[in-house]
């Protein structure tokens, strides 16, 4: 079993009995998802740490769009609660990578892919060479942004 999946039932166990109820509530939302993604597919498997970053990020990303759509619609509580909810999340995902390290990354991408003259058709290059060193650290959406803003 993974340490990653180890440490998310251990501090759930820990919130369970400090009666934390948002805290419980969200890590029995992804250990639900861990769960799912384990037996997705045709065979079983245990997911390792990297896996259990991504579904991490994934579960992330669902509680910002949805504290934007609530805010959007007017409905604060629902927001405070979804963005609760992430920061949760963000405590098990690794530091996010900042605006500038984005850049430096899409940058030696870019040269080490001699990408530069190609335009935006090496984009998918780019992003290939790029998603690993990204994954969980930034949202491939910003990632992306900054990679047309280069090749642009």
């Amino acid at each position: 079993m993974s340490a990653l999946k180890d440490r998310l039932r251990a501090d759930l166990t820990t919130a369970i009995k400090a009666r934390d109820e948002t805290r419980s509530s969200t890590l029995r939302m992804v250990l639900t998802a861990v769960t799912t993604a384990e037996v997705a597919g045709k065979t079983q498997r245990e997911l390792t740490d990297d896996d259990i970053v991504g579904v991490l990020s994934t579960e992330a990303k669902k509680r910002r769009e949805a504290a934007a759509a609530f805010a959007e619609a007017g409905r604060e509580e629902l927001a405070a609660k979804e963005l609760a909810e992430a920061a949760v999340i963000a405590d098990y995902l690794p530091a996010q990578l900042t605006a500038g390290e984005i850049a430096a990354l899409v940058a030696a991408a870019v040269e080490q892919t001699g990408a530069a003259g190609e335009g935006m058709r090496a984009m998918g290059k780019v992003m290939g060479v790029l998603t690993p060193q990204t994954r969980g650290r930034a949202d491939g959406g910003s990632v992306a942004a900054e990679v047309r803003r280069q090749l642009g």
